[in-house]
């Protein structure tokens, strides 16, 4: 038993090994795109905290999801938190499948490029969006009489560039329209719909997707439509962006790193499939491929010169 553990986990390290050294190739190449996408993740934090400065809390706004589904209460607003926190770690460990296990289908650098893109898209849409108009927060810290519903004048820009992080992030009013949970959630579960090969985890996906959105308007988080434009504005968007980039290499077939040769010549610089053919008697036209018989370590073509060949003893 210890011997198979010990061969196993060998095996895991040099996979490991593998996998990092041909994702560092692809990194060194699309580095920029992933620091590019990750510091707009730091402009999408930034504008959300700026706007919370203009939110003026007013009374609920009437809303269809409101009078739909009952009130879930301030105790419970973790529900949907947890939700969407199951739906992020797993798409990132899903991610980094490819260092694990054989069966893989795409490049971990190539795939959270793509990722990124689509979130800084729908992202700077969003921006625009809550800039354009504040509505009333219905969250319970941004209603009338709560504390964090106001922000004061901020006494320096150093305050507002760090934006009260982790707090300031989970207790902002006025970024509503749309969701930036659903962002996240709905370009997570297509990249997986689109890119992983269980049936049924993309359905529970899809579920999870639709059980968020009710749990988030349950909660009183959003109304119903910061959720629904989140819905339609998310997936064109991964749709234009597939349309844009083009497919990912697949890796089902076992292909090779786009940064890599795709094949290993020898010496003679022909490769091994070419060497093949010629062993077999086979040049590599495929308008050669006759088949030959051999008579005294001769290959003899088959047909009338072969047996003409045969007859005279040659």
């Amino acid at each position: 038993m210890t011997l198979y553990i010990a061969r196993e986990t060998s095996k895991l390290w040099k996979r490991i090994c593998k996998e990092t050294s041909v994702e560092i190739l692809l990194l060194a190449e699309k580095w920029k795109f992933l620091l590019a996408g990750l510091i707009f993740q730091y402009i999408h934090g930034l504008a959300a905290r700026g706007v919370h400065y203009f939110h003026r809390p007013g009374p609920t706004l009437q809303d269809v999801g409101f009078f739909l589904l009952p009130e879930l209460g301030q105790d419970k607003a973790y529900i949907s938190e947890t939700v969407f926190t199951c739906v992020f770690v797993s798409f990132v460990l899903w991610t980094f499948h490819p260092f694990v296990f054989h069966s893989k289908r795409f490049y971990t650098v190539s795939l959270w490029c793509r990722v990124l893109a689509c979130l800084v898209a729908s992202q700077f849409l969003r921006i625009i969006t809550f800039y354009s108009t504040q509505l009333p927060g219905p969250n319970y810290h941004c209603r009338e009489g709560s504390k964090l519903a106001r922000l004061p004048r901020p006494e320096s820009v150093l305050e507002v560039l760090l934006i009260n992080f982790p707090s300031g992030v989970l207790y902002g009013c006025g970024d509503l329209i749309f969701s930036s949970h659903m962002i996240f959630s709905l370009v997570f579960i297509r990249t997986y719909h689109k890119y992983g090969t269980k049936r049924w985890i993309k359905q529970l996906a899809w579920l999870l997707a639709v059980t968020q959105s009710l749990l988030i308007v349950a909660s009183r988080k959003h109304y119903t439509v910061d959720i629904v434009v989140a819905w339609y504005t998310v997936n064109l968007v991964v749709f234009f962006v597939d349309s844009r980039l083009g497919e990912l290499p697949d890796r089902t077939n076992g292909s090779p790193s786009p940064l890599l040769p795709m094949s290993i010549k020898d010496k003679d610089g022909r490769t091994k499939e070419e060497n093949h053919k010629l062993l077999n008697g086979n040049s590599g036209d495929t308008a050669d491929w006759r088949p030959r018989t051999q008579i005294n370590g001769k290959l003899l073509e088959d047909g009338k010169n072969t047996v003409d060949a045969a007859v005279n003893g040659i």
